[in-house]
């Protein structure tokens, strides 16, 4: 996508062909910075602080975090150390665990000497393959819009509402949840995009929002607890998450407050979409509430706020009264039942058993029983 009239990836290769560059999301909308990391460290720091998030973002660092540990040492004893180390950052995403099991395939077999060029190669295929996945679930999700479009006024447009940031900061490119309506809009389908501000971090008003705008789409952001309201209404046409992990029956684990989203859409008639890669189906589970992890992150990004002060400095200010516990879970599951579909980079389908098997045959083969 484009910054600026540039066009960016959320992650590349430095100048010296060695080091990772990524763009710093923690500094996001009011600056926008870039780091190199160039140590296996470094890339476990940038998943776990969420320098990086996004759960295809995650899962492309990670590879490259092993091919920085194989630079630095490519023995089989650095290897281990190094998937043991990103594989701690973030328990949810399970792009994190499915791109570091496919780079201890590609390398554990090799000799030392060809272990630092095969890793490069095989975390930058990665990134290839993920910007080749959203582009194709966009193309999935587009006859969504486009059919809601149809059935309104001329010149009225869809109203989408989404929650977190799965667009293109979330990924190599594209997107997942924003994919689709890139392409509508791109396409000339007038689109609208209610943005959930996401407590606690704010990825939808400060990232969402953020790209949303640099592309040109319409959208306006709103309190978390606003999308009931508007979908009572009448002002919602379609729901559009993502997921960071998707069990092989079809439950989905996303930002915290998806499942409050996906009730208040149940209730209210509106069609409630997951957008996601194959790499997010984690088959070897099926019940999401039993066996997805869920992240309990720190309490300060509850009890505190990050936001530009009017002398132009970034600052943080608590806003819980002192003294008051804090809980944070960082990831919710809605079941199943209350997803209209799952869109995918092989087309839609229901989310359940039946109707993944039948987009990816070849993968659920393996699935638990």
């Amino acid at each position: 996508m484009k910054i600026n009239g540039q066009h960016y990836r959320t992650i590349w290769l430095a100048q010296d062909g060695w080091r990772v560059v990524v763009i710093d999301q923690t500094r996001l909308p009011f600056r926008f910075e870039t780091v190199a990391l160039g140590s296996s460290e470094q890339a476990a720091d940038a998943i776990r602080n969420m320098v990086v998030r996004g759960a295809p973002l995650i899962g492309a660092t990670a590879a490259y975090g092993v091919a920085l540990a194989m630079r630095a040492d490519a023995s089989d004893t650095a290897l281990d150390a190094a998937l043991a180390l990103l594989g701690a950052t973030r328990p949810t995403a399970v792009n994190l665990r499915w791109a570091l099991a496919r780079m201890r395939r590609v390398v554990t077999p090799l000799a030392p000497a060809a272990r630092v060029e095969a890793a490069y190669g095989e975390a930058a295929a990665i990134c290839d393959e993920d910007v080749a996945l959203c582009r194709a679930i966009g193309g999935h999700g587009l006859p969504l819009v486009r059919e809601i479009a149809a059935r309104k006024p001329a010149g009225q447009p869809v109203n989408i509402l989404t929650h977190c940031n799965a667009g293109w900061i979330a990924t190599v490119d594209w997107g997942t949840a924003l994919a689709p309506i890139y392409l509508a809009h791109d396409a000339g389908i007038p689109v609208h995009v209610w943005v959930d501000e996401t407590r606690p971090r704010n990825q939808g008003a400060a990232l969402t929002a953020y790209e949303l705008g640099a592309h040109g789409v319409p959208h306006t952001v709103i309190t978390d607890n606003a999308g009931g309201h508007l979908m009572q209404r009448g002002q919602v046409d379609l729901v559009i998450v993502g997921t960071d992990r998707t069990t092989a029956a079809g439950d989905v684990a996303n930002k915290i407050g998806t499942y409050l989203k996906a009730l208040a859409a149940h209730d209210n008639g509106v069609p409630f979409y997951v957008a996601l890669p194959s790499p997010t189906i984690d088959w070897s589970i099926r019940d999401g509430l039993r066996d997805i992890p869920i992240e309990e992150r720190a309490g300060r990004e509850v009890t505190h706020l990050a936001g530009l002060a009017e002398d132009g400095e970034v600052r943080a200010v608590r806003v819980v009264a002192p003294g008051s516990a804090v809980a944070n879970p960082a990831f919710d599951v809605t079941p199943a039942r209350l997803v209209t579909g799952l869109i995918t980079e092989r087309g839609v389908c229901a989310a359940s058993s039946e109707g993944l098997a039948g987009l990816f045959p070849d993968l659920a083969c393996g699935a638990a029983a």
